[in-house]
């Protein structure tokens, strides 16, 4: 059948696909990365417990319990149609910030930063993400058709972003509140913003993070490590150096888990931040390589649920969710391995943390929704893709400028 023709379903299709409509590629490539950081964390946590919490199964058995949570949450949104965000958004953004308040009045100060709540178990900002990509996702979607123009497009965008980023900031939480930065200009490149919009977004957000950089001392310092770190590995920060000399250790295939001597010689917290270079150094660079083989497997998932989804809201939202945790990956290991500057973000499903691996199966519960919604027979006409917009770029076929989003046409599955 062809393209615009309308397949209808009989009922017992329809339950069957209500039922069993989950994207099994991507639910391997969930349970795989799951085990493997299973696997890693405990791997890289047990002396480390045992010296912080006179337990060496504490971190362990912690993940494990954040894991539960986070499945419970991410099987009940699976099942929650995506739509019905565009009634609890206002709802979830409202609490989200203000939790960031609460953070900044009521939370303990710990390492420098008031990041978490009760007794840092939770750090709202990791919320913040995620409820910001949905939000930015049904505004977007919203505004589809006013785009545009650039007080109805940039100026409210620019509005939403600075409020949440610099709440966020105020941690502070200098790689967070870029990432919120990152993720509104991805989805609205994404709906199909204009790239006169687009490049003033970025030159302002370039702007910007150098007058950020300039006035925070924590800023400037993980800036100046870094440059200095790219002209002489040997002058590097002492956490990169650390990293390093696991990596190296590692070679090729590593000198088998659990058998890492980084991490019990001084590597700074072997089970959050740099349980990257614990995979490479009992690993080696292939299981190293495999964990990013993993990661771009799950993007590339996720972008085909984008594409499949049966309206622009679906496809904003997958398309967020999925770069979202990639490039939360990105970070974290090209941290490690000294090619950008120091950050904090977790590395999804591997380093220990509750906030970060409940809010990640969260969104990977709100992807699995629209991969099942996806496989719905009809699209109204009256709908927009955004990769219409995003992928055929006027200089790709010889013209300038950015076209209209086009409309979807139903497909036979």
């Amino acid at each position: 059948m062809g393209i615009g023709t309308v397949v209808k379903e009989t009922p017992a299709q329809t339950a069957s696909r209500a039922v069993f409509g989950f994207d099994m590629p991507l639910l391997v490539i969930v349970v795989a990365l799951i085990a493997f950081g299973l696997a890693m964390l405990y791997s890289a946590s047990w002396d480390f417990s045992r010296a912080a919490f006179d337990d060496p199964m504490y971190m362990f058995n912690r993940q494990l319990m954040w894991l539960g949570l986070g499945g419970a949450s991410a099987v009940a949104l699976a099942f929650i149609d995506y739509h019905r965000w565009r009634q609890l958004i206002v709802p979830a953004m409202a609490f989200t910030v203000l939790m960031l308040v609460v953070v900044l009045v009521m939370s303990e100060a710990r390492f420098n930063a008031t990041r978490a709540v009760f007794n840092g178990s939770i750090q709202p900002s990791e919320l913040a993400k995620l409820v910001s990509i949905l939000y930015l996702a049904v505004w977007l979607y919203a505004k589809r058709e006013m785009l545009k123009d650039v007080t109805f497009g940039l100026i409210p965008l620019g509005v939403i972003l600075g409020f949440i980023g610099g709440l966020i900031y105020l941690q502070p939480d200098l790689s967070a509140a870029a990432t919120v930065l990152m993720l509104g200009g991805l989805l609205f490149f994404l709906a199909g913003g204009d790239m006169k919009q687009i490049g003033g977004l970025l030159v302002v957000a370039g702007i910007v993070a150098y007058m950020v950089v300039s006035v925070s001392l924590t800023g400037q310092q993980r800036v100046q490590d870094f440059v200095t770190g790219i002209k002489d590995p040997l002058q590097a920060s002492y956490h990169v150096r650390r990293s390093f000399e696991a990596i190296v250790n590692g070679g090729w295939f590593g000198v088998g888990i659990g058998k890492s001597l980084s991490k019990v010689t001084g590597l700074p917290v072997p089970p959050t931040d740099s349980v990257y270079a614990v995979v490479v150094e009992e690993l080696g660079w292939v299981g190293g390589v495999g964990l990013i083989l993993l990661f771009g497997a799950l993007v590339w998932r996720g972008l085909v649920i984008a594409r499949r989804a049966p309206d622009m809201l679906g496809t904003l939202i997958a398309s967020g969710m999925v770069i979202w945790i990639g490039l939360e990956a990105i970070i974290n290991m090209a941290v490690m391995v000294g090619l950008l500057p120091f950050a904090g973000n977790a590395l999804p499903f591997v380093s220990a943390g509750g906030s970060n691996l409940v809010t990640t199966l969260a969104a990977l519960g709100i992807l699995f929704n629209v991969s099942r919604q996806g496989s719905a027979a009809h699209v109204p006409d009256d709908e927009w893709r955004s990769y219409g917009a995003a992928a055929n770029l006027r200089w790709w076929n010889g013209r300038g400028g950015l076209p209209r989003a086009v409309r979807s046409r139903s497909v036979k599955k």
